[in-house]
């Protein structure tokens, strides 16, 4: 019998040669992830009667929800925040300004395929597209890792969605996302691992694979996967070789990447041809229509075409989702123009 990629990376994470799924294991994150909520996550654990972080070195913290400081509150927890970091002498600490925290440490390559980084954030499952383990934790959980350095977790079942095909002109990932989760319902993926597959998965830009596991967390998800490539591995190298000073190891640049490149194909985990499913979906991307979800949940999907001309008030571009530059450049499209 084969293993899923949750059960291959959690081994990992554990120190195991297998799990299965069902298995409870005590699991050592690559990275630890916390924001704006650091400051909160910091009383728990001194509540816990500690005072020094056990992995300074594994924990990542942004300033990325209440920014700028809308409020004296806010203000006063982002000072909070800085005082936190400077006390436990944690290194990958990003100001405001730099951008939503899936988003930095997918371009400061802080989290490689086959990792587990566990996150104070539902949307953690976004570094599936990485081909690492993303999982969202609560506060007191993030509390007992800084702790201990480990956490304890249910290997999930996984699901596999193999999606064939291209998705067509105007089409998106997003559209992709809500047509599974229009298909499944809501909570379709409950605490499941869901794994992505098939050739139209490969043809996305990364910057919409990226939205992908991002989105599985509205579907219930303990994390979601896509398989790595030549082109995920590309992009970690680079910036990875940027962060190495090259000139210091005495390789160049072109060296200093394939280095890097080497080190992270390594890293790579893939399921087995024989892995165990729960449940296997197979899309065909051609198929798949301009989507809408409408109130008041996340499942109740409508093809766009059937809510086309109801007026819209007010409309936001953003999110960890989907708010990168190739989303803002289809917006700006359509409004091109046009008087908003």
């Amino acid at each position: 019998m084969g293993y899923t990629f949750a059960e291959k990376a959690l081994a990992r994470a554990a120190g195991l040669s297998h799990t299965i799924a069902g298995q409870v294991i005590d699991a050592k994150p690559d990275v630890a992830l916390s924001h704006d909520n650091t400051a909160a996550i910091a009383r728990i654990f001194r509540a816990i009667g500690l005072d020094r972080v056990a992995i300074p070195h594994r924990l990542c913290v942004t300033l990325d929800h209440a920014v700028p400081a809308p409020t004296p509150k806010h203000a006063q927890n982002h000072v909070e925040v800085r005082a936190f970091v400077k006390e436990q002498g944690i290194r990958n600490f990003f100001e405001v300004g730099r951008g939503i925290c899936h988003q930095v440490l997918s371009e400061e390559a802080l989290v490689l395929p086959g990792q587990l980084i566990l996150g104070a954030d539902s949307h953690t499952t976004h570094f599936g597209w990485l081909g690492a383990f993303g999982a969202g934790v609560g506060r007191t959980e993030m509390a007992a890792v800084w702790a201990t350095g480990e956490l304890w977790l249910r290997v999930p079942e996984s699901m596999k969605v193999i999606v064939t095909g291209e998705l067509g002109q105007g089409i998106t990932a997003k559209d992709l996302c809500l047509h599974l989760i229009g298909m499944l319902g809501a909570d379709g993926g409950l605490y499941q691992s869901i794994e992505f597959h098939g050739e139209a998965i490969a043809k996305l830009s990364l910057a919409s694979r990226m939205v992908i596991p991002n989105m599985m967390a509205e579907f219930g998800a303990k994390n979601a996967y896509l398989l790595p490539d030549e082109a995920v591995f590309a992009f970690l190298a680079e910036r990875r070789a940027r962060r190495q000073q090259p000139a210091a190891s005495g390789r160049n640049w072109e060296s200093e990447i394939g280095h890097q490149k080497s080190a992270i194909e390594s890293m790579a985990i893939y399921p087995d041809e024989d892995a165990v499913y729960a449940s296997t979906h197979v899309i065909d991307a051609a198929s798949i229509e301009l989507k809408v979800a409408c109130p008041h949940t996340v499942d109740n999907v409508r093809p766009l075409r059937e809510v086309a001309g109801t007026k819209v008030h007010q409309a936001f571009l953003g999110t960890c989702t989907n708010g990168r530059l190739e989303d803002l450049a289809i917006a700006a499209d359509i409004v091109k123009g046009r008087r908003v």
